[in-house]
């Protein structure tokens, strides 16, 4: 009976590839999406991590032909937004768009309801900015080493303000205390506005600003910039050297934005992401809006971003615990 064999393994062989080929039509990525997606900011309309969402939003229902809605959820320095996105449907309709402050949460906080390395899942990065030490003319600092040199030759009597504990004005200054070996105190406001107020007026010595919100002042004259902070020189203030040229060799802290999902989302969906999404940035058209507000972007791949994550979990851990810094 080899004739019945072979006509068994013919129906088994087209039993077969239609299971495989319907398998594959059913892929979560195959025809992704089929509805509208949300993404989460954790913080008010208007900041980095809300800008960045709206370009990507925008681009993205473009592309997609569905909607792409930003979603604001502010509070709790953006935990209640991640709270959300780790407890999500993974189908990649729930997104998050996350600042450093997202690395900064597991570092101040005893307890969070979510991991932020086991339950969210990289996607990309979507900018970077930088800061910029800055203090007033009153102050009398020409250079960064001046200011170096007035806070070692009196410890404990120089101050830096933040927009908050716990902000990434706060750590940017905590990393350069450490780097640098300054005994400064550290003074928090309610946000920028504040902190910059109290650096104009001298009352403090100086501030880790975003460039964004520093440079108009330092073009007037009315505050100096010492140092910006990456490696390298930004070109909205091109003549203000960088940190680490300027007397703490490799300083370099920045304020970066970036897209997540919930872990549990099926890798080739996040790849899916990644790939339309980086494609954005790369576009010309990214870098000419975000440049006028001190943004760049920087697409990576979602391993690449989830090591810097990682990293900046670490880096912001080992200052809170020498600081003895918690969530207020």
């Amino acid at each position: 009976m080899k004739w019945l064999s072979g006509i068994a393994a013919v129906v088994s062989m087209a039993l077969l590839f239609p299971a495989q080929a319907a398998q594959k039509s059913t892929a979560p990525e195959a025809d992704y999406p089929t509805k509208p997606i949300r993404i989460l900011v954790g913080f008010t309309p208007g900041g980095g991590p809300d800008i960045t969402a709206r370009y990507v939003a925008q681009k993205l229902t473009e592309e997609y032909k569905q909607q792409v809605i930003v979603d604001n959820r502010p509070g709790a320095g953006g935990t209640i937004a991640a709270t959300l996105a780790a407890n999500a449907n993974p189908d990649g309709y729930t997104l998050l768009s996350v600042s450093s402050a997202h690395a900064v949460a597991p570092a101040i906080y005893d307890k969070l309801p979510y991991d932020a390395r086991r339950d969210l899942a990289g996607i990309t990065m979507s900018a970077v900015s930088k800061y910029v030490l800055v203090s007033a003319p009153s102050v009398g600092y020409k250079s960064l080493k001046d200011l170096l040199a007035a806070a070692r030759a009196k410890p404990g009597a120089l101050n830096f303000s933040s927009a908050g504990v716990g902000s990434g004005t706060h750590f940017a200054g905590e990393l350069l205390k450490s780097m640098a070996k300054i005994d400064v105190v550290h003074i928090p406001f309610k946000g920028i506005p504040e902190a910059m107020t109290e650096t104009i007026t001298g009352r403090a010595q100086f501030f880790m600003s975003p460039i964004a919100s520093a440079v108009g002042l330092v073009r007037e004259g009315r505050l100096i910039g010492l140092g910006v902070s990456s490696l390298k020189r930004d070109a909205l203030l091109p003549d203000v050297p960088t940190i680490a040229e300027s007397g703490v060799p490799g300083y370099d802290s920045v304020l970066w934005f970036g897209l997540l999902t919930t872990s549990k989302t099926p890798r080739p969906l996040i790849n899916t992401l990644n790939r339309d999404i980086t494609r954005i940035l790369g576009d010309a058209e990214a870098k000419k809006r975000w440049a006028p507000i001190g943004l760049d972007p920087a697409p990576t791949t979602a391993a690449e971003f989830d090591k810097i994550i990682a990293a900046d979990i670490a880096t912001f851990t080992r200052l809170a615990k020498a600081g003895n810094i918690k969530a207020q």
